[in-house]
């Protein structure tokens, strides 16, 4: 990124800024997906992987709280998990809008 001239920086920054995922398109967690065995002698899943997939979004609301799960019904899951993907994508353009910033302030370039 020093390499690049300082129109180079500013037009990745724009395309970054174009590319954003819709902020009220994420979600910021984990999924879990677990199977479970129901206990009875009979049942498939006492040889087997168990019942499931049962999925969980785990979140964390504040710094220093635990995790909350919830069920994620498997019909939403697609949509949580593009949530999910959104959050990463957001995070990872985020980063590196900021070390654009921080290379163009380091040159002594305006940030507009």
């Amino acid at each position: 990124m020093q390499n690049a001239s300082t129109a180079t920086l500013r037009k990745r920054r724009h395309r970054l800024m174009r590319g954003l995922p819709p902020i009220e398109q994420i979600v910021r967690g984990s999924l879990i997906e677990t199977f479970k065995r129901c206990g009875r002698a009979s049942c498939h899943c006492v040889d087997g992987p168990g019942h499931g997939p049962k999925r969980y979004l785990s979140t964390i609301a504040r710094t220093g709280e635990r995790p909350r799960l919830g069920y994620i019904p498997n019909a939403t899951y697609p949509q949580v998990a593009a949530f999910l993907a959104n959050y990463r994508k957001l995070q990872e353009m985020l980063n590196e809008i900021c070390a654009i910033n921080a290379e163009l302030l380091r040159r002594r370039e305006s940030l507009d």
